[in-house]
């Protein structure tokens, strides 16, 4: 039976750019392996990059199938798509601009070349647990600057990570406020102190309900929305 390298990875950054952390959970038969690291200044995608790389830099010399795990749009069409038009352009994009991240593209073509790869682009936070486990490494790496990573027996690990699937009513539920947050906003509604106002712009309401706790607050799209919102918070 062909068996197969299962990498679960993800970045995170607080604040784009800001403090950042990488993590990687690297399954093989019996072993688990988790990677991950720090780095002072950094975006979303170069942490979510540089998980890839450390985690395949580990896989290298297998024939094994890898399949990679990550929620990274970014990461998934760079590597299946877009990295070999940027190397026949020099580095370029369509714009004649500079690639973002050139240095961490220019990392990962060789592993890519190296490893037969499986992509696997799945929704963040959907009880995957590997990718939980990877988000949880890239978090703490981000606000602490260190994390105790485990390298052993898969018996010993304490997370099943064997199971891929995941919750589709809970994919759709953070799909759908995805594109909700995207969308213009009408006003924003705040409760603070039972008082609830309405606010044309974000910055009014932020300073309205910033560091006060047991408030409440949520984006209209429309007028009609708006009345919901408030009658949901308990106003006329």
């Amino acid at each position: 039976m062909d068996q197969k390298i299962q990498i679960f990875t993800d970045g995170a950054s607080k604040g784009n750019p800001g403090r950042g952390g990488y993590g990687a959970v690297i399954s093989r038969v019996g072993t688990v392996t988790e990677v991950g690291g720090f780095k002072e200044r950094t975006t979303n995608n170069e942490m979510e990059l540089r998980a890839v790389i450390e985690a395949l830099k580990e896989v290298q010399d297998s024939d094994e199938t890898v399949q990679i795990y990550t929620d990274s749009k970014y990461v998934v069409q760079g590597s299946t798509g877009w990295i070999f038009g940027w190397l026949k352009n020099g580095w370029k994009t369509k714009a004649e601009s500079d690639v973002l991240n050139k240095e961490l593209w220019q990392e990962l073509l060789p592993l890519l070349k190296k490893v037969q790869i499986e992509w696997n682009r799945v929704p963040g936070h959907v009880g995957i647990t590997g990718n939980e486990r990877a988000d949880t490494i890239a978090s703490d790496f981000a606000s602490n600057g260190t994390f105790d990573l485990y390298s052993g027996s898969k018996e010993e690990y304490g997370f099943d990570i064997s199971d891929t699937s995941y919750d589709v009513e809970k994919a759709k539920a953070r799909s759908a406020a995805k594109k909700r947050s995207a969308l213009k906003a009408y006003s924003y509604v705040s409760k603070v102190d039972g008082v609830i106002q309405t606010h044309k712009t974000w910055g009014e309401c932020e300073g309205r309900v910033k560091g006060k706790s047991g408030t409440k607050f949520k984006k209209s799209l429309d007028a009609s929305n708006e009345k919901e919102i408030i009658k949901d918070f308990g106003g006329e």
